[in-house]
């Protein structure tokens, strides 16, 4: 039991052990990205098939779990899943400042840019997931009452400009963030070779992209009128 104990500590408290971390924690987000943005485009569906969508992610295992339980149970492995993440990136951060608390002379460019896309990307994330849960969510600062349809708060929320150029913002810090994420995490867990690197690095930058697109359409139909 020690011996297990040590080998876990050890690789807990790696560097390999810390991007591990933040590469397995990372793809769970992912996943939950995706899924959620497909689950947002059926708001092209129209208002009942997005409310019934919406209510569907509620009454999902409620035999089992009870009304909304599944929904819980995802938001904590998440929550989980982010906390992680977060600690798992300042850990690695904090012990490469702490190795060289002198800055170099000459930096790469190109790795300080990315690590700074990273660092504030991840920042501009987290207040935007705040904000989202308070206004869809919680419904604390959407314009409706708790009782309106899912469909009706979306519209609500996107009808205000300043709401929607902060969530196309954030998609954008979101896309650069997965993208750069996902190839990292790619490399941790193995996937380097030298012969697939430009199509993996290709294949990164894509997901990212899509993600974007596939969420700033929403605040876009709203603004223009297209989804009402």
């Amino acid at each position: 039991m020690t011996q297990h104990r040590n080998i876990v500590t050890r690789t807990w408290g790696s560097s390999v052990g810390k991007k591990s971390v933040m590469a397995v924690t990372g793809a769970i987000f992912l996943l939950y990205v995706i899924a959620h943005m497909i689950g947002n485009l059926k708001i092209f569906f129209g208002l009942t098939t997005f409310d019934n969508y919406s209510v569907h992610l509620r009454t999902l295992g409620e035999d089992i779990f009870g009304y909304g339980g599944v929904l819980w149970i995802i938001r904590t492995v998440l929550t989980v899943a982010v906390l992680l993440h977060m600690w798992a990136a300042f850990s690695l951060w904090y012990k490469a400042k702490k190795a060289r608390p002198v800055g170099y002379q000459h930096r790469n460019p190109q790795g300080s840019y990315a690590a700074r896309t990273m660092r504030w990307g991840g920042v501009i994330i987290a207040l935007f997931v705040i904000w989202h849960i308070l206004d869809l969510t919680l419904g604390v600062v959407n314009p409706l009452p708790e009782n309106a349809g899912a469909y009706q708060k979306l519209v609500a929320s996107f009808d205000r400009p300043v709401v929607s150029i902060f969530y196309i913002v954030a998609m954008v810090a979101l896309s650069t963030h997965i993208s750069h994420g996902l190839w990292s995490g790619i490399q941790t867990l193995g996937g380097n070779s030298a012969v697939r690197q430009h199509a993996l690095k290709t294949f990164s930058i894509t997901v990212g992209v899509v993600i974007a697109v596939g969420f700033a359409i929403i605040p876009i139909s709203v603004m223009t009128g297209l989804v009402r």
